[in-house]
């Protein structure tokens, strides 16, 4: 199994995320966030007193595939979420060595 997590412009989630479901994804996690420094995109950008530096409003996007799928799946972020400028996002691939469903106690389902 794999983990992704890829952080997206805002105004290009909706997209990206249509898309993962045309791909198969069954489920994911959605949240906002706020990209800093040098993540922040340069022409959108606003000062925070609470961080004390530039920041950017982004959506992290977490999805647990079969490792057969995770190319796929980045493609299709990677195609969706570009709009070729910088402050485009990142997308991270790590491997998940186990899983457990709390209600049932099912291991290494997703």
């Amino acid at each position: 199994m794999k983990e992704i997590k890829a952080y997206v412009r805002k105004e290009k989630a909706d997209i990206v995320i249509e898309k993962l479901e045309d791909a198969g994804v069954r489920g994911m996690t959605v949240l906002d966030a706020n990209a800093l420094a040098e993540w922040a995109d340069k022409n959108a950008f606003s000062f925070s007193i609470e961080y004390v530096q530039k920041y950017s409003t982004v959506v992290k996007l977490e999805i647990v595939c079969d490792d057969a799928e995770t190319d796929k799946l980045v493609n299709v972020i990677a195609k969706y979420g570009k709009t070729g400028n910088p402050g485009d996002g990142m997308i991270f691939i790590s491997t998940i060595d186990s899983s457990l469903k709390i209600r049932t106690g099912e291991k290494n389902v997703f």
